[in-house]
């Protein structure tokens, strides 16, 4: 089987998924991954159609030539049909999305229980606000069937958890799972890039890193900085739909251009550590964010985090006095701002409150463990009503 060490460019769920296969193999799972080849407008340079060896990962990616925003792939549907029944488990991540359809009537047809993680896609509020009617009609024709025929489901935190019960849907036995969180790499000695190099060079900033996009309330940050003269931020991510420089108006707007750096691209590596590094705090101030997975990445670095309530790990960050958890409103995000930059020592205590909670709790061999004991369960339930061994 070849081996392929793929560039990843994107972070949240597909770093998320990766890392849990690579924890559940260590455990003695045996497991293998099916995906397609998209990597945004072009395709991964990746052998198709044939297992890869990702890391120590069985992943087989299929192409997606048409339809590729729902990552339509007849190809991926005939394997499945295919080897479905050889596996104990299939575990769905995602959903509005052909190949979780797939998957589940393929699973279905043939007696396999599946377990559906829907990854924070499925918040009521973001549904309303963008592709509306598309996506409540794919919910009633098609994810909530998915879902409901589920053996179970995956949920990474309390507010996932509500938002999926507000639907009112008849709801197989629902587990919360948290992700887990890496620990920060070796240092290489690699360069870093010139932008982060210049981002990082003036006073520690106020870091907040993910994909650039409009559910992440990134704006309601930047609205905070007049009331909060001593911040200074850097957004770094992928553009989402142009919201980079809608920010970079705002923050022109407001008069705060001067302390606000935008990166807009994917960052890693040594430049990922750089920003980690040079920053006083964290902020997420997501309209909805199911975990808040570069918030916990922080955290295990050190970092207090400003979230606001409906980010999911914001229980988390109250709980254990890992910062501040905030109302939107821009007075709120600005007093939080401005309490922790000018007490450096309580920032420093709350950072390492929640790097402590993240080694004890969040480790990658502790969530696979847990995954394995759903996946038990799931067999053993499935097992008693169709007679599979």
């Amino acid at each position: 089987m070849p081996t392929y060490l793929p560039a990843l460019r994107y972070g949240g769920p597909i770093r998320s998924v990766h890392a849990l296969c690579r924890a559940l193999q260590g455990a003695g799972h045996d497991v293998t991954v099916f995906t397609t080849s998209v990597d945004g407008p072009s395709d991964s340079n990746v052998p198709l159609l044939q297992p890869v060896d990702v890391e120590g990962v069985k992943v087989t990616y299929f192409p997606s030539r048409v339809l590729r925003r729902l990552y339509w792939s007849p190809p991926m549907g005939r394997s499945l049909d295919r080897s479905v029944s050889t596996f104990d488990v299939v575990h769905l991540h995602a959903v509005f999305l052909w190949p979780i359809w797939a998957a589940a009537r393929a699973a279905r047809a043939r007696g396999v229980p599946y377990v559906v993680s829907p990854r924070g896609m499925l918040v009521p509020e973001l549904i309303r606000a963008k592709s509306r009617l598309v996506k409540s009609a794919w919910l009633s024709l098609i994810e909530r069937r998915n879902i409901e025929r589920a053996a179970a489901i995956h949920t990474t935190s309390a507010v996932e958890a509500s938002h999926l019960a507000s639907f009112g849907w008849a709801l197989p036995p629902v587990v919360t799972i948290p992700h887990g969180v890496d620990d920060p790499p070796a240092l290489t000695g690699e360069p870093l890039s010139a932008d982060v190099a210049r981002a990082i060079a003036g006073p520690p900033p106020v870091l907040a890193l993910g994909r650039i996009s409009w559910e992440k309330g990134l704006d309601r940050l930047i609205a905070a900085l007049p009331a909060a003269p001593d911040a200074r931020v850097i957004v770094a991510g992928g553009d989402a739909g142009g919201q980079a420089a809608a920010l970079e108006q705002q923050a022109r707007d407001l008069g705060v251009a001067e302390r606000v750096t935008i990166l807009a691209r994917h960052v890693d590596g040594a430049d990922k550590e750089a920003l980690f590094a040079a920053s006083r705090l964290f902020a997420m101030t997501s309209l909805s964010e199911n975990f808040g997975l570069a918030a916990f990445e922080a955290m295990r670095r050190g970092l207090p985090v400003l979230a606001t309530p409906t980010v999911g790990m914001a229980e988390i960050v109250r709980e254990v006095g890992a910062g501040c958890v905030v109302d939107p409103a821009a007075p709120s995000i600005a007093a939080c701002l401005n309490a922790l930059l000018a007490d450096p020592d309580k920032a420093r205590l709350m950072g390492r409150a929640g790097q402590a909670h993240v080694i004890e709790h969040y480790s990658w061999v502790g969530v696979a463990r847990r995954m394995g004991e759903l996946y038990d369960r799931v067999r053993a339930t499935t097992a008693g009503r169709d007679g599979r061994p």
